[in-house]
């Protein structure tokens, strides 16, 4: 079996040839979140003008060559007023935050240093060139790079884009995954489940995943544990980007989902992992989609989905690394596992005096829903270790802030 890591490695290495998805343009905030997919270089500086960074009074430094020198007010300056009227040698100018710099001052300084008596200022020290003014192009200079390629979009960047008068960014495309459900047991909501069946909700759990890392999921056609059935729904897969299935990958008489993949076209690459939960995880292509297969117990389904989709879903959409954080951490009680498997124990976090703390969920069991609502974190169990005391440091990948 693959480690964890061996099986990202070979999920991002088989989707180099599609990944990232090919560049469109959308409206600036439809790019949130998304990655920029080329360069986006300023056609105009900023700040496009010098101007005040605070209110005070604009002159000459050279007019206020030392402290208590009174200069009579030429004029008022505001945001948005004409930049073209020139300030009168000897003079300086009432301003305020963000107005344009007037033709010939160099200074500005900041009303709390100024004492106003009248139509003259005495100011406390002497003038200081550049004191208190935003330059034009001290941000961002014309021509520069002011985003660059890959960079996930985020408030700061919408703002920048719209401050340089972009009303459209280019990202690269959002991933389509289609989410498909299998087994006789499993049927949609509001169909009342028969005796033996259950409400199908891995596919709910797993879309609102596909979402979260940036993806479009697309819900396909439940699939018995028929072959003709499976067919059926993975013919509503065409023009997908990624495919996720659940359910049916292990080995057991009605575990169809990797001979139906691999009948309709698709090549498979692994389809175990040394890890829980979630060992049996498959993945390989079909065509240019790529094709995951994962276990049918919630917490098994939406764990291999964090650790080996999510990144691929990410590399997908141009979005760099897995966008989580990994975090020291410390065990709050005793832990068993196998040998040879990595456990990823899900939990929250506390902090008590200088270190962060590891609570295990109350139920570990991949069946049971209550062990993946409310989880802050992965804690990572070494595959080699097979008991580990209270206390021990531990890598933690952090799934939602605490």
């Amino acid at each position: 079996m693959l480690s964890p890591t061996e099986a990202l490695s070979r999920i991002l290495a088989g989707l180099a040839d599609v990944a990232p998805l090919p560049p469109e343009r959308v409206p600036l905030q439809a790019a949130l979140g998304r990655a920029l997919a080329e360069d986006v270089r300023a056609e105009r500086p900023l700040p496009p003008f010098d101007n005040a960074q605070m209110d005070g009074y604009a002159l000459r430094a050279s007019d206020a060559p030392r402290s208590g020198a009174r200069l009579p007010v030429a004029f008022e300056i505001f945001a948005g007023d004409d930049r073209s009227r020139p300030l009168p040698a000897g003079a300086c100018a009432r301003i305020f935050t963000g107005a344009p710099l007037p033709p010939g001052a160099d200074c500005v300084e900041m009303q709390e240093e100024v004492v106003r008596s009248g139509s003259r200022a005495r100011f406390r020290r002497a003038g200081e060139t550049g004191r208190f003014v935003r330059r034009a192009g001290a941000d961002v200079a014309r021509g520069s790079v002011a985003l660059p390629a890959g960079l996930e979009v985020d408030a700061g960047a919408i703002g920048m884009a719209a401050a340089l008068g972009l009303p459209e960014l280019p990202v690269h495309r959002r991933p389509r995954v289609g989410i498909l459900a299998t087994g006789d047991e499993i049927v949609p909501l509001g169909r009342t489940p028969g005796p033996g069946q259950i409400f199908e909700s891995n596919g709910h759990q797993l879309a609102a995943a596909c979402a979260e890392a940036g993806a479009i999921p697309v819900r396909l056609p439940l699939a018995g544990d028929d072959p003709a059935s499976l067919r059926r729904s993975l013919a509503a897969a065409g023009g997908l980007d990624a495919l996720v299935s659940i359910g049916g990958v292990s080995v057991g008489d009605r575990d169809l989902v990797r001979d139906g993949l691999t009948r309709a076209g698709a090549r498979l690459d692994f389809w175990k992992v040394a890890m829980r939960p979630g060992k049996p995880v498959t993945f390989g292509r079909w065509g240019r989609m790529a094709v995951f297969g994962l276990p049918g117990n919630p917490a098994s389904s939406l764990v291999t989905f964090e650790l080996l989709v999510r990144p691929a879903l990410r590399a997908l959409a141009g979005l760099r690394g897995t966008g989580r954080m990994v975090l020291r951490a410390r065990l709050g009680a005793a832990e068993e596992k196998p040998a040879g498997l990595t456990l990823y124990l899900r939990c929250r976090l506390r902090r008590t005096g200088d270190a962060l703390w590891v609570d295990g969920l109350r139920t570990q069991q991949s069946g049971h829903l209550t062990s993946v609502v409310g989880v802050e974190g992965l804690a990572v169990l070494p595959a080699r270790a097979t008991r580990l005391a209270r206390g021990r440091w531990v890598d933690v990948i952090l799934v939602r802030p605490p």
